[in-house]
């Protein structure tokens, strides 16, 4: 019988005795390599590599930022300007005051013109809230520069009789001379609108003009007349020298009445009945402030178009900007090639591009604020605005220009992502 050698070997662990080895770390135990995982690209790594193409190419930047900047400006530059004007216009109607209300004859029911009565000025000064009450009346008489122009070469201007409150009526100023006054309006003495003046070529008080067949002497000259501009074109006199010189007959033509702010609708209400009680729907009450109102209700018409241009000049940009982003994706296959190769994701080349555009779109948008910004400020100080860009625009400029640069970069980003790494490092 074979007898079994024992080979001598460490003694059996008696149970409770601690191992002198230490146990293994749990890592040791996974069996096979670690599995890689990308690195993720922060928010600064994200624009360093979006800026990184921009860098490189400056002219075609410049040229591709410029498209949009030009539309932003544009944009800016319509909204600006517009603004300006409007604050303008509410700065000339609270030094003018829009309390002027102005009463004219109308049309009977036969079609013909009605006639005011000469005691309607002194009937609508009986309304308590009127402030201030002055009329002028047509002569029918003519100027001329000279008695030797012909007759019917009158230049569309008229011969108006004014009352000597006329002029702080109407909120008017003088540009030369004097106004009507006690002293000058018995006397053949005339002042010129602006517009009258300028196509008599009269703007020296002292010299002569012929009206109605005889010489009146010009002792004044006025500016525009905003809130009257029938007053522009015309030729004004004493209604006492009207009357002694250009049979004038009394009647006047237009009445303006300035009243209380706060019930201006009131006296508006009842202007009509007291200027001409037999008649009250034979004479016509209207607010030159309304005009100017509805002037700047057709320029911002005007403004609307002007801003869909600046939006189409704004989508040129897009497009742009979009043709560089391709052309760009071309140009860097290998590089994005070898991004993949060491291990970038798609979505990682995804947003790299989309950055590289928005960046791109972002220059270009701000360039645009700036440049419409410095167009509007330019025109208002020549107009003697004050220059107004609402910050709205500027915001929607800048945002527009982002969607449009992410819109723009979106697809070239999609296909530079889904081009294999082999085939970009091979230049296919």
């Amino acid at each position: 019988m074979t007898e079994r050698t024992h080979t001598p070997g460490p003694a059996r662990k008696e149970a409770g005795t601690p191992s002198p080895f230490p146990p293994r770390p749990a890592r040791n135990r996974k069996r096979g390599p670690s599995r890689l995982r990308p690195a993720r690209l922060g928010p600064a790594d994200v624009v360093r590599l979006g800026s990184t193409g921009l860098r490189t190419r400056p002219l075609r930047v410049f040229l591709s930022a410029l498209g949009i900047a030009i539309g932003v400006a544009a944009m800016i530059a319509v909204v600006g300007i517009s603004g300006s004007g409007q604050a303008e216009v509410d700065r000339r109607l609270d030094a003018l005051g829009t309390n002027l209300l102005r009463v004219a004859p109308g049309e009977s029911l036969s079609g013909e013109k009605s006639e005011l009565p000469e005691e309607s000025v002194a009937m609508i000064r009986r309304i308590p809230p009127v402030q201030e009450v002055a009329a002028t009346g047509e002569t029918g008489a003519h100027v001329y520069r000279n008695e030797r122009i012909a007759i019917g070469r009158t230049g569309s201007l008229s011969v108006l009789a004014a009352d000597t409150g006329l002029l702080p009526a109407v909120g008017g100023r003088l540009r030369e001379g004097r106004w009507l006054d006690s002293a000058t309006e018995e006397y053949p003495a005339v002042v010129l609108g602006a517009t009258a003046a300028q196509r008599l070529d009269a703007y020296r008080p002292g010299i002569r003009v012929w009206i109605g067949g005889r010489w009146f002497s010009l002792i004044g000259v006025l500016d525009p007349v905003p809130l009257a501009p029938e007053l522009d074109s015309a030729a004004l006199v004493g209604r006492p020298a009207a009357r002694t010189y250009l049979r004038f007959d009394g009647h006047p033509s237009t009445v303006y009445v300035r009243a209380e702010d706060s019930r201006i609708a009131a006296v508006r209400d009842v202007l009509a009945a007291t200027a001409y009680p037999e008649k009250p729907g034979e004479v016509r009450v209207s607010r030159p402030s309304d005009a100017l109102a509805a002037r700047e209700a057709t320029e911002s018409a005007l403004t609307g178009l002007l801003l869909g241009l600046g939006g189409v000049a704004l989508l040129v940009g897009g497009v742009g900007v979009g043709n560089t982003m391709v052309i760009s994706v071309l140009e860097r296959r290998t590089e994005i090639g070898l991004r993949r190769a060491l291990g970038a994701t798609r979505a990682q080349i995804r947003t790299q591009f989309v950055m590289e555009s928005l960046l791109l779109s972002l220059i270009g948008g701000l360039a645009g604020t700036v440049l419409g910004t410095l167009i509007t400020s330019g025109y208002a100080l020549s107009r003697d605005w004050p220059t107004v860009v609402p910050a709205w625009a500027s915001a929607a400029g800048i945002g527009s220009t982002l969607v449009i640069g992410a819109a723009a970069g979106l697809y070239p980003a999609v296909r530079a992502s889904r081009l294999a790494p082999t085939r970009a490092l091979a230049g296919a």
